[in-house]
């Protein structure tokens, strides 16, 4: 998992300095709208997948207003009205492909996912097919300097509260997986040590990774770009082994 963290370190600190900006906030804007509808309160107190929503807004420096409003849209009668749905599929050299999107038009959805596979040698599976590859994780990321604890203790404290592991390898973050199951625990459990998370979300950690060549193994990062560049996708997983020599090349 450690591979995967340091791309998404990678991915994120560029995120924050290009175009794709205006898409991270389509997106966690999305987000906030799904949780406000599914947990059916727009009070982010008595809404936990509100409360992450807006973490991890806030985690992308989307002004307080945006989000004030995006919450007061979603909760009134004239709310867009989106449908969570998935694509699994093979990208080139048999990589996996899990794609999470949030669409308010499925069929546009649908056939722009078809395509991105079909123009990049790969092809569309159907639901189910590939799920098993992947476990699903809480993943919650966090500034080292918001940690108090030594990371051992805090290790010790957290196994009762659902804890998977913890990838310190970053040099200015900290990434702890939870159980699925346990993820609201987790998130109650950091936020009761008064520990800053930085964003969270549930992730799909595949089992086996595949190493690849890096000119194959950089198809499949530009790949997962052109499915992220698409607005209806909310996340992109795959069982690509990110090595070091990949990462390096992909921070150049």
């Amino acid at each position: 998992m450690a591979g995967h963290s340091k791309w998404s370190t990678i991915k994120r600190k560029k995120g924050a300095l290009d175009v794709k900006r205006s898409k991270q906030f389509s997106r966690v804007l999305k987000e906030i709208s799904v949780a406000v509808k599914e947990g059916g309160s727009g009070d982010p107190d008595a809404n936990p997948a509100l409360r992450n929503a807006i973490l991890n807004a806030k985690g992308i420096n989307l002004p307080k207003d945006n989000i004030e409003r995006a919450i007061k849209k979603a909760s009134g009668a004239d709310a867009d009205h989106f449908e969570e749905i998935t694509f699994e599929g093979y990208g080139p050299n048999g990589i996996a492909f899990f794609i999470e999107c949030t669409t308010d038009n499925t069929n546009r959805t649908v056939a722009n996912i078809r395509s991105i596979f079909n123009k990049n040698e790969g092809n569309l599976g159907t639901n189910g097919s590939l799920e098993f590859l992947f476990e699903r994780k809480g993943v919650f990321v966090i500034q080292k300097d918001a940690i108090e604890q030594d990371l051992e203790e805090l290790e010790l404290e957290l196994i009762e509260e659902g804890l998977d592991s913890i990838d310190a390898e970053g040099e200015d973050e900290v990434v702890i997986y939870s159980e699925f199951t346990e993820y609201g625990k987790m998130a109650s459990a950091l936020e009761k040590l008064k520990i800053e998370v930085q964003s969270t979300r549930l992730e799909r950690i595949p089992l086996n990774t595949v190493e690849l060549p890096v000119d194959q193994a950089k198809k499949i990062l530009q790949l997962e770009e052109k499915f992220e560049d698409d607005g209806d996708v909310q996340n992109v997983f795959h069982n690509l082994e990110i090595t070091d020599a990949l990462v390096e090349e992909m921070e150049e």
